[in-house]
């Protein structure tokens, strides 16, 4: 995290600010409308970190740790030290940091059905400023729970089915997903030029693929440090129509069985 400003430490956690956040705090003071702009985007980013928390925590409580915790312009990450085996683990990881959301969605409409932010003047703004964030909140647990990498429903959707189809072949089931949905809505994006939900897409696109590789690559580990054939069905049996194959210096990719008919090649004109 040697590029990314060191904000503190919460709950034993070094909590970390990536340089390009000043990108979207001045996209919002120019584009979107000044200070209130800017004050609704850093408590958006509360919440996103708040968010990330509850997955820290939750995980703690699983016995992992949480290595740190970085804020983006697209969100934030928390790194823990390793990832569960168990699904049932997983799944109440992935699903604490979207709870986080809900509860503050929840108390937020509590305050503004209570009225508290009822009258004129600067309780008005004050309430303005709550259903913004109210909004944000219900955006967040929405887009999150999308069962696709990298997305928080992606890891629930491979922990309900890693149980009868094995972590790999569930983990291309998220990532296969994540990818088409992110293409989609990058296309969808550049025909309508916003251009930074292109980067977000890409971003979508890229972080599914890498999820993947790391499975495979610790699906190959597995297989070489030890014998037992424990977890064998979980994490490195290739699926039906696939085959391990080796690009060296202990890196194995899945590959299609491909069925040889004849000796001439044929291609798509």
């Amino acid at each position: 995290m040697q590029s990314s400003w060191k904000l503190g430490r919460l709950a034993g956690i070094d909590v970390y600010l990536h340089p390009t956040f000043m990108l979207i705090l001045a996209y919002a003071g120019m584009v979107l409308g000044g200070l209130p702009a800017i004050l609704l985007v850093m408590a958006a980013f509360s919440c996103v970190l708040l968010h990330e928390f509850g997955h820290a925590l939750m995980a703690r409580r699983f016995g992992i740790e949480t290595e740190d915790i970085t804020l983006y312009p697209i969100g934030g990450v928390a790194r823990l030290r390793r990832m569960p085996k168990s699904p049932g683990a997983e799944m109440a990881i992935a699903l604490a940091g979207p709870a986080v959301n809900v509860v503050i969605a929840a108390i937020l409409a509590s305050a503004l059905g209570l009225g508290l932010f009822d009258g004129p003047g600067n309780a008005a703004i004050l309430g303005a400023f709550a259903v913004n964030l109210l909004s944000i909140n219900i955006v967040l647990v929405l887009f999150n729970m999308i069962p696709a990498f990298p997305m928080d429903g992606g890891r629930v959707l491979r922990a309900a089915l890693s149980g009868w189809l094995g972590r790999v072949r569930a983990t291309m089931i998220a990532a296969s997903i994540g990818r088409g949905l992110a293409t989609l809505f990058g296309l969808y994006s550049m025909v309508h030029g916003d251009w930074i939900q292109v980067v977000l897409a890409i971003f979508i696109y890229v972080v599914a693929g890498a999820e993947l590789r790391q499975v495979l690559a610790e699906g190959r580990s597995s297989d070489s440090d030890s014998d037992s054939h424990q977890d064998s069905d979980d994490v490195w049996v290739a699926p039906p129509g696939f085959r391990w194959v080796s690009r060296g210096k202990g890196v194995w990719q899945l590959a299609p069985i491909v069925v040889r008919t004849s000796d001439r090649s044929s291609s798509w004109r």
